[in-house]
């Protein structure tokens, strides 16, 4: 089951539960189950504050990610999203918020999912999946 809460934030501007039949089938072509999965939607300041007590970094971030599935077929976990942050990338980048914010909510799955972004090798398969995910994304109505 997916499902989301917001935290030190009132409203979003799109309606998350849109996405997740789009993560089920993610989860389901990487040749995993969903379980549990919870998004927290914040603020840069209720995840720098995350940031800062579970992984010792003082700097504002996107995205953090907490796996605690104990069967490793079975994908669950709680991800915490900055909005802010989001908002932000999405004026850097010159790209609708919405495919910002699809982007980070599939980047924390894939995440649990065992992929990672340490290295530039690790960056570039992180996107090229980001991407095909993202082209699988039905259109809003």
């Amino acid at each position: 089951m997916i499902k989301y809460q917001l935290d030190n934030i009132h409203k979003l501007t799109t309606d998350p539960l849109f996405y997740f039949p789009w993560i089920k089938q993610a989860i389901a072509l990487e040749h995993h189950k969903t379980g549990n999965i919870l998004y927290h939607f914040c603020n840069d300041h209720f995840l720098l504050e995350i940031n800062r007590e579970y992984l010792q970094h003082d700097f504002l971030t996107d995205i953090i990610t907490f796996p605690f599935s104990g069967n490793p077929d079975i994908i669950s976990g709680e991800i915490f999203i900055s909005i802010d942050r989001i908002m932000e990338n999405a004026s850097l980048y010159e790209t609708p918020f919405e495919k910002e914010f699809a982007r980070v909510l599939i980047h924390g799955v894939l995440h649990l999912l065992g992929y990672d972004d340490h290295t530039d090798g690790e960056k570039r398969e992180m996107r090229a999946k980001e991407d095909y995910y993202l082209s699988l994304l039905p259109q809003k109505q």
